[in-house]
């Protein structure tokens, strides 16, 4: 009998609900995965209070009773036809696109073929779910900002957010591409950010991007949007790119509707986009949403057989108890959140 995890309607905090129903059966080009662990990202807990409706209302992701999650880990039950790299038995990891076909929070899940990839054997399950959402938007807004493995030696990379998932994940890759960066992290974690591959860390503060230098090559925001303007400052004239995950579209649309959130969407992008123009005249700029990504996956795949990669779990939980889980995530506490269904 399958498994899911219902989120059954817009809250603070969250109402869920564990429901059974009939096990989803895969169609062609699809495998049935047995899910044995599924985290929960911020972006999940802010789903469940209803951030995003407008705009992922348009993939039928934003309708309530939902399922969240996107990361998962777990066994192949089953393949449909077409599916020529999975078989049953085999241990995988991977993404599920948010979407109206439902996520990752439950106990079988369906997924195109492409959006898997085989399980190291060295890597325990639960370590392999909180890995696959986060690498994925870390790795498209690297690539975005013009950034990639042929490239990034000596590039001097600014990372805003750097005691995050994505932050982490982005120094641990940046590290591995000989990239000199600077980590603008949370208080007390410096020693962290160098131990991950930081080059010097400062602790975010009034006045911690002023002090920095404008000599960037890159700059990556994965921490809040009030610092856009000041982390654009400190991009050198040579930059490639400036980057952020924090941006405020779908909160946009959210709360202004569709045409004013897109009027203000569009003078917030160019307010920025300005400040980057001037200060480094050929850089790129952009914001960066989730979608899954198949090189950022093969990336993570081969990372994971160097032992390149991870993130500390900071708690697990049946399904029966998501509720801790989404505390967990919502308070900020340290390491990622598992649900083991």
């Amino acid at each position: 009998m399958h498994r899911e995890l219902v989120c059954t309607e817009p809250a603070t905090p969250p109402r869920l609900e564990v429901r059974t129903r009939e096990a989803p059966r895969p169609q062609a080009g699809q495998a049935l995965v047995r899910v044995q662990a599924t985290a929960v990202n911020p972006i999940d807990a802010r789903r469940a209070s209803g951030y995003g409706r407008r705009l992922l209302g348009l993939k039928g992701a934003a309708t309530f009773p939902l399922v969240l999650g996107n990361d998962l880990a777990g066994v192949v039950e089953a393949v449909g036809t077409g599916v020529t790299r999975l078989a049953p038995g085999q241990r995988v990891f991977g993404l599920i696109a948010t979407g109206k076909e439902g996520g990752a929070h439950a106990s079988h899940v369906v997924v195109p073929q492409e959006q898997l990839r085989a399980a190291p054997a060295e890597v325990d399950l639960e370590t392999l779910a909180v890995l696959p959402y986060s690498f994925s938007t870390m790795w498209l807004a690297l690539r975005s900002s013009g950034l990639d493995a042929a490239n990034a030696a000596g590039m001097r990379v600014l990372v805003n957010g750097a005691s995050g998932a994505l932050g982490q994940l982005s120094l641990q890759l940046l590290r591995a591409w000989g990239g000199e960066v600077t980590a603008i992290c949370g208080r007390d974690k410096g020693a962290d950010c160098l131990a991950l591959g930081a080059a010097s860390a400062v602790e975010r503060g009034p006045a911690s991007i002023a002090s920095l230098p404008s000599h960037f090559h890159v700059v990556l925001n994965f921490g809040s949007w009030d610092d856009d303007p000041a982390l654009a400052s400190r991009l050198g004239r040579d930059a490639l790119g400036h980057v952020t995950t924090v941006h405020p579209l779908l909160a946009n649309f959210d709360r202004l509707g569709w045409l004013r959130g897109a009027l203000a969407s569009r003078r917030e992008w160019r307010a920025i986009r300005s400040v980057v123009a001037r200060t480094a005249p050929r850089a790129r700029y952009g914001w960066t949403l989730f979608k899954p990504d198949a090189g950022a996956l093969d990336m993570l795949a081969a990372g994971l057989r160097e032992r390149k990669f991870s993130l500390a779990v900071g708690l697990r939980a049946p399904l029966e108890d998501a509720s801790a889980a989404f505390a967990h995530v919502t308070r900020g506490e340290a390491g990622r959140a598992v649900l083991l269904p």
